[in-house]
């Protein structure tokens, strides 16, 4: 990720370090999301598509949610918006209910979204393994880059076929001439953002010369008025509930994961950290808002915030610009966004995709542990072949498993003689007792061939769960049925008091000076364990 940092990140350093303001941070700032506001055009024209509605619905839900998000989310730099992620969901129940009903559900979506940002639910987001971060990283640039393949289809056959001949070679000419100005700006000048300057370079250059290429116009007219109060028209009763509520839920968690992730990674970009439950409150009173205004509703768009740090932006102003220059785009300018090439839009896209990659993850996978290095393949391709937030959930269930697997062969433990207690065997159990262990902990002891008095030191070892309790009671009545004394030490308090329930056992505590320690710590965080 540091890699990907240092690549990412803009050339101006001085500006973007400066935590006062000036008027170069300011332009910075503007420009930003002058740029991103360019950018996010044909991406809410192409979703509103994909979930079967007009293209004002996601520009009014790019416009609303990008502003909302901009002014109380949790990371200032990152850019909301309609999505692809939540596009493919949506289509489904547009399709069989109505628009009116993905009004309601985004309403409900967003509600479902301040909940989990009251509750703190945002915090588990920690829980994402750095492995599976690489994993989204890499799938969603590959998303990105299949997604603007699209923009190559010709807009004369309804995006039925593909440009060929010399209308595809002027289109790649273009793409590769916008990516070179990008890639070139930053060593010439650092006052306008590359990707600002590769759009206006090539948009000036096609309509100067009336180029015939696919403009964002000929996917549809961007032309509107302000989003205008809508309550969604649906019944208000328990039948609208079962229908909505399970796409609610659906699209609260994929818009919340998508959105912490990003955050994440602007996080590591910019050296900052955001707030994850302020974010959920935020995203979710942005859809709540949008809902009621006829959009359909958002969440954070990692390519779209990329290119906002790529342009050099770091604070809530970049965000605001870029939702407030949309606004401009639909009431009044238009004509003039629809003159835009999208092989512009697509360039910049692409370079988009060749500084969210991580690189760095390819070289890493013959020096990270196999199961770290697989996990970040089958995140990329399930992230790919279905949607972020079920390649995040398959990422981090196949972390944990192999992480329970990898603690339950490390249980083991050390025989001895007792120096206190004469003619007594001493277990020295090393490693975590958990569900995943107590198999191996029973086989460690030798029951039948075990003197009368056997002790058992947790000193080293931490007993997890109620399954590890079970496995410790199920022990001692074993011994107690071949009529042996089972001790155990350096339990914590709580251990202590569940197993001396059962009746058989027999607890020391009085050998460890520092028990009534280890106890206060256990209590104080809730975890069963030893010391």
């Amino acid at each position: 990720m540091a890699l990907l940092a240092n690549r990412i990140s803009p050339p101006n350093l001085s500006i973007m370090q400066d935590e006062g303001w000036s008027v170069g941070r300011v332009r910075t700032e503007l420009l930003s999301g002058l740029t991103v506001a360019l950018a996010l055009v044909p991406e809410a024209v192409a979703f509103a598509f994909v979930a079967g509605v007009h293209p004002l619905v996601g520009l009014y839900a790019a416009f609303l949610v990008g502003l909302i998000t901009a002014l109380f989310g949790g990371r200032p730099g990152m850019i909301s918006g309609a999505t692809g992620a939540l596009a493919v969901v949506m289509v489904a129940l547009v399709a069989e209910h109505g628009v009116e009903y993905l009004f309601a559900t985004v309403v409900l979506m967003g509600i479902l979204q301040i909940i989990a940002g009251v509750m703190h639910w945002g915090k588990f987001i920690r829980l994402v393994p750095h492995p599976v971060m690489l994993g989204f990283v890499n799938g969603l640039a590959i998303v990105i880059f299949l997604a603007q393949l699209t923009q190559f289809k010709d807009p004369a056959s309804g995006g039925a076929e593909w440009l060929g001949g010399s209308s595809l070679y002027l289109m790649l000419a273009l793409v590769v001439l916008t990516m070179v100005i990008i890639w070139g700006m930053p060593k010439i000048t650092s006052i306008i953002p590359a990707p600002l300057a590769g759009i206006g370079i090539v948009a000036v250059l096609v309509i100067t010369l009336g180029l015939d290429v696919p403009r964002v116009g000929d996917m549809a007219s961007i032309e509107g008025g302000l989003p205008q109060w809508h309550v969604p028209l649906v019944p208000l009763n328990l039948e609208t509930l079962e229908i909505i509520f399970p796409y609610a839920v659906i699209l609260a968690a994929i818009g919340l994961i998508e959105s912490l992730l990003t955050l994440n990674l602007v996080g590591e970009i910019t050296g900052k950290r955001g707030g994850a439950s302020q974010e959920c409150i935020a995203q979710g009173a942005s859809n709540v808002v949008t809902g009621f205004f006829g959009g359909m509703g958002g969440c954070a768009m990692i390519g779209q915030s990329m290119i906002n740090v790529k342009s050099g932006g770091r604070t809530r102003i970049a965000g605001i610009a870029a939702a407030l220059f949309l606004l401009l785009f639909i009431v009044v300018a238009s004509p003039l966004i629809e003159q835009i090439p999208l092989a512009a839009l697509v360039g910049v896209m692409f370079m988009v995709v060749i500084g969210t990659f991580a690189w760095n993850s390819l070289k890493i996978m013959t020096k990270v542990p196999a199961m770290d290095a697989f996990v970040i393949v089958l995140v990329t391709v399930v992230t790919v072949m279905t949607d972020l937030a079920i390649a995040v959930v398959v990422g981090v269930i196949v972390s944990a498993l192999a992480y329970a697997w990898n603690n339950a062969r490390r249980i083991h433990a050390y025989t001895r003689e007792s120096e206190s207690d004469a003619g007594a065997k001493v277990y020295e159990i090393e490693g975590p007792l958990f569900f995943g262990s107590t198999d191996g902990f029973i086989e460690l002891f030798d029951i039948s061939n075990d003197p009368d008095r056997v002790i058992v030191d947790f000193a080293r070892s931490r007993v997890v769960d109620q399954s590890a309790l079970q496995a410790i009671e199920a022990l001692a009545g074993k011994y107690e049925a071949e009529g042996k004394t089972l001790v155990l030490r350096h339990l914590s308090r709580d251990c202590h008091q569940l197993l001396t329930k059962a009746g058989h056992l027999m607890v020391d505590s009085d050998d460890d000076p520092e028990y009534q320690v280890a106890v206060d710590y256990s209590v104080r965080t809730g975890i069963l364990g030893g010391h």
